[in-house]
């Protein structure tokens, strides 16, 4: 992997993160007046966990466009890179959903977009490279778990 890919893959992850971050608010008394589902893990579990994926996500996706661009497969790169692109604008729009126009049920449906375009991009990576498409997979998983917890919540809070 070339540090510049690197760079690019972790400005673009690093804003969508900060991009989520300002729209969440998990000490809000909307938030708080939610019923949650006994699954839901504590609320300073999700920085350690999204700061994680977001590093996997970083380094994976360089590793495949960097892969792309070594094969020569310039048209398959862009896709990729517009996949990506996709992932990340979904990552963020779920925190603005979610949290900024308190839309559980919106942020849900969106949430099961995330899910499948990270599905995607794991498959994506994985035709590159085996190893960083299995490193990816946990994003992935953590995508459909947050789906599932979103939908939970929206269950619970048919008025909210």
């Amino acid at each position: 992997m070339r540090a510049s890919t690197i760079a690019k893959t972790a400005a673009a992850v690093a804003a969508t993160a900060v991009s989520g971050s300002v729209a969440t608010d998990p000490s809000s008394a909307w938030y708080r007046s939610l019923r949650k589902p006994p699954f839901q893990p504590p609320s300073a579990a999700f920085p350690i966990v999204w700061t994680a994926l977001y590093a996997d996500l970083a380094l994976s996706a360089a590793a495949a466009l960097d892969g792309l661009e070594g094969r020569g497969l310039e048209a398959e790169r862009r896709r990729y890179l517009r996949a990506l692109t996709a992932n990340l604008v979904l990552n963020a729009g779920w925190s603005w959903l979610f949290w900024r126009a308190r839309h559980p049920w919106s942020a849900a449906a969106e949430c099961a977009l995330l899910a499948a375009s990270s599905a995607d991009l794991v498959r994506r990576t994985a035709r590159v490279s085996r190893a960083s498409g299995a490193a990816l997979a946990p994003y992935a998983l953590w995508c459909i778990f947050a789906t599932v917890l979103t939908t939970a919540i929206a269950r619970r809070n048919p008025r909210a």
